[in-house]
């Protein structure tokens, strides 16, 4: 298989292994799954759980957000769309622990991947005057993320429990041995 094909692969792969983790937005935006918390505890415990169950949908929300502030600087869209590839090609994509081969010259390690790569995203940013944009951008998306957050319930949002290890723990079921769950057993 070409090198080309190959990395074709791997983008569908990569892109459907993404897309498998979105929720609907239907889900998302349920009204009626909206209440206040009844206590600070409760608005983080519901943020935390609400964000790892819609982190696709809340990254959606953010690039939404940046593309809205970047629209009048097309310049700096252009910037972030090549650096988005670039945060792909050279460091997302690849496999596990293979090191970079750039066109077979040098091998860098993961750590200067990043290194270099976040100093010429700050560069960017500040050379296309766009450091402000992102800024307002990341406040805004943070707001967004918190009030939702806070106020979407988190019953409905069960994860399947055959999903986790102690799934027959969790589900009050007795598990396949017979005894049951939540008992105590003599050792």
């Amino acid at each position: 298989m070409s090198s080309s094909t190959e990395f074709l692969s791997d983008f569908k792969d990569a892109t459907q292994s993404v897309i498998s983790t979105r929720r609907p937005w239907p889900q998302f935006l349920s009204l009626s799954s909206l209440s206040l918390p009844s206590s600070f505890s409760d608005a983080t415990t519901r943020i935390t759980q609400n964000f790892t169950f819609f982190l696709f949908n809340y990254t959606l929300i953010f690039l939404l957000v940046l593309l809205l502030t970047l629209l009048p600087h097309p310049l700096s869209i252009l910037t972030f769309v090549a650096l988005f590839a670039a945060w792909y090609f050279l460091y997302l994509a690849r496999e596990g622990d293979e090191p970079l081969n750039l066109f077979n010259l040098v091998a860098l390690n993961d750590m200067a991947v990043v290194v270099g790569l976040g100093f010429v995203t700050v560069v960017a940013m500040f050379v296309t005057n766009a450091w402000v944009n992102v800024v307002v951008s990341v406040i805004v998306w943070g707001l967004v993320v918190c009030f939702h957050g806070a106020l979407r319930g988190t019953e409905d949002l069960v994860v399947d429990d055959h999903d986790s290890p102690y799934g027959p723990m969790l589900s009050g079921n007795p598990p396949p041995s017979g005894g049951g769950a939540g008992g105590y057993t003599r050792l």
